[in-house]
């Protein structure tokens, strides 16, 4: 049986740690923003590993659901206080993990 604490721990080892001292306390969570987190160049083997690691069926995962995604300007808080409107869905760990408790991907 599948638990969410093993779908975190492969994405914390499979994706490189952000922010400019790299530690355990800025690794990936369950609820964050994996666009966010990191690039599609990251993301995307990782996905492709973890489908082939938990044996899970992705083939109904559209990435036209989750992507592009639109990240901010390093500079744009200092100009306006307006939020950047996403228009794709979030990808989180979480979901991840129930698609593995499941078999396949239940999103979407």
């Amino acid at each position: 049986m599948v638990t969410e604490n093993d779908v975190l721990t492969f994405f914390q080892d499979e994706l490189p740690i952000l922010g400019l001292l790299p530690t355990k306390d800025n690794a990936v969570g369950m609820d964050d923003v994996l666009q966010e987190y990191t690039e599609q160049e990251d993301l995307f083997p990782a996905i492709e590993k973890f489908e082939r690691h938990f044996s899970v069926d992705l083939s109904s995962m559209d990435m036209s659901k989750y992507y592009p995604w639109i990240t901010p300007w390093f500079f744009r808080k200092w100009f306006t206080s307006k939020p950047v409107i996403q228009t794709k869905k979030p990808l989180t760990v979480r979901m991840f993990a129930e698609s593995a408790k499941a078999g396949k991907w239940i999103y979407d």
